[in-house]
């Protein structure tokens, strides 16, 4: 597993590759993920904080849809980085069906394929569950309560049939994670209700 300071580093030269929004993001998602796994035991929090910094990593290829998801997974296994490339592929379906993906399938149809296997067979654990939910509560100016994010993303990709489906599973990982920190989470993070007041517009 790579380190805090080389999942940094990482993240640095995809920001060099393709500036842009998704950078701060990717850092927001990484602390929040670190700040919660600090109140849970059994997750580390080290380990949770790179592969937050990471889930967006495909990126660094340039704009793209549900190809920043494979183009992430493949850099990363080319650094014999697995469970970091998994997180790549799992973080964007809370449900676990390819075709919930909230944008394009920019992708071939072997590719999607192997997708869509990857995500039906996978046995989720608390690491893709803790990013799936930071990826729901984070914008790039930092963590804001889940419903701003979801109407943030809705704005950008509409609203398909599955949405409210999803938008479920996203807060019924919330619910998850409230019970596992004994606190509702949006207290162990900073700046949320200032973050929540930004105008998406």
């Amino acid at each position: 597993m790579l380190s805090p300071k080389e999942a940094e580093r990482e993240l640095s030269i995809g920001a060099q590759l393709n500036p842009g929004p998704w950078i701060k993001h990717s850092m927001s998602v990484g602390l929040n993920a670190k700040l919660i796994a600090d109140k849970i035991d059994m997750l580390d929090s080290n380990q949770a904080y790179a592969m937050g910094l990471l889930h967006d990593i495909g990126r660094r290829e340039g704009i793209k849809s549900i190809m920043h998801t494979i183009d992430g997974y493949d850099y990363l296994m080319s650094l014999n980085q697995y469970e970091i490339a998994r997180i790549c592929l799992t973080h964007s379906y809370p449900i676990q069906d390819v075709n919930t993906f909230f944008g394009k399938f920019d992708c071939t149809e072997k590719q999607k394929i192997f997708l869509s296997c990857f995500i039906r067979d996978t046995l989720y654990d608390d690491y893709d569950r803790l990013i799936q939910l930071c990826d729901a509560i984070s914008l790039p100016n930092g963590a804001c309560i889940m419903e701003k994010r979801l109407i943030d993303v809705a704005l950008r990709h509409g609203l398909p049939e599955f949405t409210i489906d999803k938008w479920k599973a996203f807060l019924e990982l919330k619910e998850y994670f409230d019970r596992l920190c004994n606190c509702n989470i949006y207290t162990l993070l900073p700046n949320v209700i200032e973050n929540s007041y930004e105008s998406l517009l």
